[in-house]
C-alpha cells in the first residue's frame, strides 16, 4: 500500500488529502479570507493520519502543490512538506497548481482555463485540453476584452479568478463554472500517484515554489 499525503496551500484553501494507491481516503480543508494555513495545516495533517489509524511512518511520499499562487500560502505548504520529507526520508512530489484546479472540471469537448486571482485584473492561467493535458504554459496575464480571442473552441473557466472575466469576456464560447472554486488536495491524488510510480520527484533540499511573480510587500495605509 502506498499512502501519499497531498498538501494544497497555494490559495485561500488550506487543503490536505490522504490517498491510498491514488484514491482519496480522507480530505480536510478550509477556505478563509484571512489565510489560516499557519494555524490549520499541521492540525489537519495530524488529524487525518490519526483518524485513519496511520502514523507518519506509513507515508510513502508527500505531494505539494507548487504554485503559482499566494506567496505566503506556498511558503507555508512547501516548508511543511520539505520538513516531513527530511525527517521521514521519503520523496517529495511537486504538482502544478493550475493542473490541480483544471481537474475540478470533466468535459467531453472544449478547453479548460483554470484561473487563480492575482489581484486587480490579473490572473494566473494556463490552458488544458479536455484530458487535462497542458497545451499552453502558465502565465500571469491581465484580462481584457481581447483575452483568448485567438481560441475558437469552447472555453471553460474555473477558479476564483473567473469572476473578473464575466463582464468582460461575454462571447458565447466562454462558459463559467462555479466561480469561487479553489484548488484542492483531492484532485492532487491521482497525479501524485502517477508521478510516484515513475519516480518523478524533486530534490527536497533545492525545491522552491513556483511563484511566477516576485513577492510584493505593501505598506499599510494606517
Amino acid at each position: 500500500m502506498n499512502y501519499i499525503l497531498n498538501i494544497e496551500t497555494a490559495t485561500k484553501n488550506c487543503s490536505v488529502a490522504l490517498s491510498q494507491n491514488g484514491d482519496v481516503i480522507a480530505c480536510k480543508e478550509i477556505a478563509e479570507a484571512g489565510y489560516s494555513h499557519a494555524e490549520k495545516l499541521h492540525v489537519f495533517i495530524e488529524e487525518i493520519l490519526k483518524e485513519n489509524k496511520l502514523t507518519f511512518k506509513d507515508l510513502s511520499a508527500i505531494a505539494i502543490s507548487q504554485g503559482p499562487g499566494s506567496y505566503t500560502g506556498l511558503r507555508i505548504g512547501v516548508s511543511a512538506a520539505k520538513g516531513l520529507c527530511y525527517s521521514l526520508d521519503i520523496p517529495l512530489i511537486a504538482i502544478d497548481t493550475l493542473e490541480v484546479l483544471s481537474r475540478k472540471l470533466t468535459m467531453e469537448s472544449g478547453i479548460i482555463i483554470p484561473m487563480i486571482d492575482a489581484r486587480r485584473m490579473e490572473c494566473y492561467t494556463a490552458i488544458f485540453n479536455n484530458k487535462h493535458e497542458k497545451i499552453r504554459e502558465v502565465k500571469a496575464e491581465i484580462i481584457d476584452e481581447n483575452s483568448f480571442r485567438e481560441i475558437t473552441e469552447t472555453i471553460h473557466f474555473v477558479g476564483d479568478g473567473a469572476s473578473k472575466c464575466k463582464n468582460i469576456l461575454t462571447d458565447v464560447k466562454f462558459v463559467y463554472h462555479n466561480e469561487i472554486v479553489f484548488p484542492s488536495a483531492n484532485e492532487m491524488s491521482k497525479i501524485a500517484y502517477d508521478k510516484y510510480k515513475k519516480n518523478d520527484t524533486v530534490d527536497v533540499a533545492y525545491f522552491e515554489p513556483f511563484y511566477l511573480k516576485d513577492f510584493m510587500m505593501t505598506v499599510s495605509s494606517k
